[in-house]
């Protein structure tokens, strides 16, 4: 449906860096400086406008008369962004979803194909979705009205990146007569671990009201360490993994895991246990000392 939006069937779908090339250029084309005023800054003002489904004309609405300085060259910029993408037959990652939201709310005819075409609907991680995701969803819904989200609002960490807790939140005020289905029995963790999900989670005000429970009672304390910074908490956990082998004559090196949220975290303890002698493996990513960038680098430095 690209040519009823204005574009052709052969468009280009750009990445974040093509896009960010986009925004330079459209950053230059207004008379702004680009090292004054970051194009990756004004890059991600634009997506959120995108993603809470603020044209570029609705921006400089809001925006235009602004006190802040920046939100005034963002609604400079947005416009001129759009229109070189268009140029270039050319949509943004975000434009995946804002694109469908205009045609289904500018089109009966396709929003009948596709609410005919889908009779039930279910959406995963609800509690990660936007405002477009949601429009997007709501439109589809409807007619029949056969939608199911699962999602946990305590586990909703992506505000950051344009998730609105308001979705999950607000779910039966936007879907009258829905029915929840509370899953609280935990089958993973501890009651020890449990218990302190539910105290620290039970601080925040804006959550559904639930407590998780688990028929497997027992197991270790938790200890909480609070240390300088990735290279002293690298440290501490040598420290911990050294102590308990030598106390414990049963446990070896395989019985140790280290769980960590980002692979970027990994340096830090692979720094830690390269001094120390510690074998260690990283499962589901590659060592950082073996990527080929790194060895590239470590290579260059050997020949000078």
């Amino acid at each position: 449906y690209a040519p009823i939006l204005g574009w052709t069937h052969t468009f280009t779908i750009f990445d974040a860096a093509q896009s960010l090339k986009v925004v330079k250029k459209a950053t230059e084309v207004v008379g702004l400086d680009s090292r004054r005023w970051s194009p990756k800054a004004i890059q991600v003002h634009i997506s959120g406008a995108k993603d809470r489904l603020i044209d570029s004309d609705e921006f400089i609405q809001e925006n235009g008369d602004s006190f802040d300085l920046f939100a005034r060259n963002v609604a400079m910029v947005y416009p001129v962004y759009q229109e070189l993408l268009k140029t270039q037959d050319a949509f943004d990652f975000d434009d995946l979803l804002v694109k469908p939201v205009q045609l289904f709310e500018t089109n009966v005819k396709i929003l009948d194909f596709y609410r005919d075409r889908f009779d039930f609907l279910l959406v995963d991680e609800y509690q990660d979705t936007n405002h477009a995701q949601f429009r997007f969803v709501e439109s589809l819904a409807s007619e029949h009205r056969n939608l199911m989200v699962v999602g946990d609002d305590d586990q909703s960490i992506y505000g950051w990146r344009g998730a609105d807790i308001r979705n999950i939140l607000d779910f039966e005020e936007a879907f009258a007569g829905a029915r929840v289905v509370r899953l609280e029995q935990n089958y993973r963790s501890t009651d020890v671990i449990l218990a302190a999900a539910n105290a620290v989670i039970s601080e925040n005000l804006h959550r559904k009201a639930k407590t998780l429970r688990t028929d497997r009672m027992g197991g270790e304390r938790i200890t909480l360490a609070a240390t300088l910074g990735e290279t002293d908490e690298a440290r501490w956990i040598g420290d911990q993994i050294e102590d308990r082998l030598a106390s414990d004559p049963v446990l070896t090196y395989n019985g140790v895991a280290i769980l960590y949220r980002t692979n970027a975290q990994s340096r830090a303890l692979e720094d830690a246990f390269r001094r120390r002698g510690i074998p260690y493996q990283i499962v589901g990513g590659v060592r950082f000392y073996e990527r080929r960038e790194i060895q590239d680098i470590l290579a260059y430095l050997r020949l000078i």
